[in-house]
């Protein structure tokens, strides 16, 4: 339920479960956290779906079950922000819920249009993971945050791309080539290069 390719040294690890609507179980989450971790050594990583939604988030069976809360969530997304090369989230369709914190975490997102972003733990009774609230607050601020969070606001492709919750609107039929246009750049350089700019994005020091 999850791929995983390299060409010419981007990483592309794809939701594969279109059937229902890529919702994530503890084997795919499982899966992710290995293939980000496989991928450290790669130019760039881009993370996509499969189908109409990137993913709706924890499969409900297994999140009544305790996946909603799992620290696996966590795990996945810290792998993705910790990745000293170029990450991006190629939405090609709604991302919510649990989803969202592997989102959150990439250097850049793109979406295709009609995409939605929400996150409903305020409806569904869940906390978000621990590092999403400050995630998402950093991308369109505390506000904005609130919305998302508290309000269980659906923030559309154009909404999205004005608050900077995405950096990019790209045409589903061009969302990969986009997304690997925007690694060009680390393909080319040296393998730390991308690694000393992330650090000094985050307010340290270049290794």
């Amino acid at each position: 339920m999850i791929d995983c390719h390299e060409a010419q040294g981007i990483v592309t690890i794809r939701l594969a479960r279109p059937d229902k609507a890529n919702a994530l179980t503890a084997p795919m989450l499982e899966a992710l956290i290995g293939h980000v971790a496989g991928a450290r050594g790669a130019r760039a990583v881009i993370v996509t779906g499969t189908g109409a939604v990137f993913s709706a988030g924890a499969d409900l069976a297994q999140a009544r079950a305790g996946l909603a809360t799992s620290p696996l969530w966590e795990t996945l997304s810290g792998a993705i922000a910790s990745l000293p090369c170029p990450s991006i989230a190629a939405l090609n369709g709604t991302a919510a819920g649990g989803a969202l914190g592997m989102v959150l975490a990439c250097d850049l997102r793109i979406a295709v249009p009609g995409s939605e972003i929400f996150y409903p733990v305020m409806k569904r009774g869940f906390l978000p993971q621990p590092s999403d609230p400050a995630r998402l607050t950093a991308l369109v601020g505390p506000a904005r945050a609130a919305l998302i969070l508290l309000a269980g606001a659906r923030i559309g492709t154009e909404e999205a791309l004005r608050i900077g919750l995405i950096e990019r609107i790209a045409a589903s039929d061009t969302l990969l080539q986009t997304a690997q246009a925007l690694c060009a750049d680390a393909c080319g350089a040296s393998p730390g290069h991308a690694a000393a700019i992330k650090a000094m994005l985050r307010g340290g020091a270049a290794p």
